[in-house]
């Protein structure tokens, strides 16, 4: 039977998950936001994927020494598996801004929410079952 999101859902972990999130999700955003409005950079969806470099580096971070303190996978492994899983979850964030901001004209600040949203779902469940079980 497929494991379930809710399968061995620890409260505090994934509280600490959520607070990650958000400081990642901000450094990205605010990268994403520099990228657009200081460097003038003509795709949301390259800045958006220049931005995620940097929210995925302080993801990855907050992962391995703050929310998924029980982990006894080795650094590299786990660095390696984290940033195949994230490049993939990058690449679709960046698909989902280039789609809502470039093709169809859309505000990328709502674009992004969106994609947040999606990542959001389906990273903890991934990191948890794949990275830093």
């Amino acid at each position: 039977m497929p494991a379930k999101l809710t399968d061995s859902l620890d409260p505090l972990e994934f509280l600490r998950y959520i607070l990650n999130g958000l400081t990642a999700t901000a450094v990205h955003y605010g990268v994403l936001t520099l990228n657009l409005e200081v460097f003038a950079m003509p795709s949301a969806g390259l800045a958006n994927v220049v931005a995620a470099l940097f929210g995925i580096t302080s993801s990855f971070l907050g992962s391995r020494y703050f929310v998924f303190r029980a982990h006894d996978g080795a650094l590299f492994h786990q660095a390696r598996s984290f940033l195949l899983l994230y490049a993939a979850i990058a690449c679709l964030h960046g698909l989902v801004l280039l789609a809502w901001t470039d093709v169809y004209g859309f505000d990328y600040r709502i674009g992004f929410l969106l994609a947040t949203c999606m990542q959001f779902l389906l990273s903890y469940w991934l990191n948890k079952r794949l990275v830093f079980k």
